[in-house]
């Protein structure tokens, strides 16, 4: 008894320390970047300006984005996470960064016009998390037929003064999997 006793106290007195008052133990949003693009205040106010931020710095006409105010959105180890169903059925999930992403996508985006937009956005808080659902739709050219559509999951964290993305995980619609209805309105 005396031994489940003192590594209780050992395990308390470690969580004490941890979790002290004045101590900060948050990592610097931007700290792994030498140089931190500066968000712009109206992007990162409110959870619905950071979203249609998201949106619109990843979207428009065949060439570059404005990949210094898409990286200004996001918590310093933040993950872009797309999820897919392979043809055997297999679910798997593959981790970006934020500069995986923009490598990929600049590539892709260089040769292809891409729009998303959101279709309805799910927004849950407390305190200083957020959880929103975004449905989004995908095309190649504004005013076209999507060419998909599925569900963004994003992180948020405030910080006091702004709001930053932690993750965004998503899952693309299937013939055999259509989006719920209630993720429509």
């Amino acid at each position: 008894m005396t031994r489940q006793f003192a590594c209780g106290l050992l395990l308390c007195s470690m969580s004490i320390a941890v979790l002290a008052p004045g101590r900060s133990h948050t990592q610097n949003p931007q700290a792994s970047n030498a140089s931190p693009p500066t968000a712009q205040t109206k992007d990162v106010d409110s959870i619905e300006h950071i979203l249609a931020a998201v949106y619109d710095s990843i979207s428009g006409p065949a060439g570059p984005r404005d990949w210094e105010r898409f990286r200004s959105l996001f918590y310093s180890g933040a993950r872009l996470i797309p999820s897919r169903r392979d043809d055997k059925g297999k679910i798997t999930a593959n981790a970006l960064t934020v500069d995986d992403y923009v490598q990929r996508a600049g590539d892709y985006f260089a040769k292809e016009g891409f729009f998303e937009s959101p279709v309805a956005n799910r927004i849950e808080t407390w305190d200083h998390i957020a959880h929103v659902w975004s449905t989004y739709e995908s095309r190649h050219a504004k005013g076209e037929k999507p060419f998909a559509r599925g569900i963004n999951s994003f992180q948020l964290l405030y910080d006091g003064s702004r709001w930053w993305i932690l993750s965004i995980y998503w899952e693309g619609e299937e013939a055999a999997r259509p989006l719920p209805d209630k993720y429509l309105h």
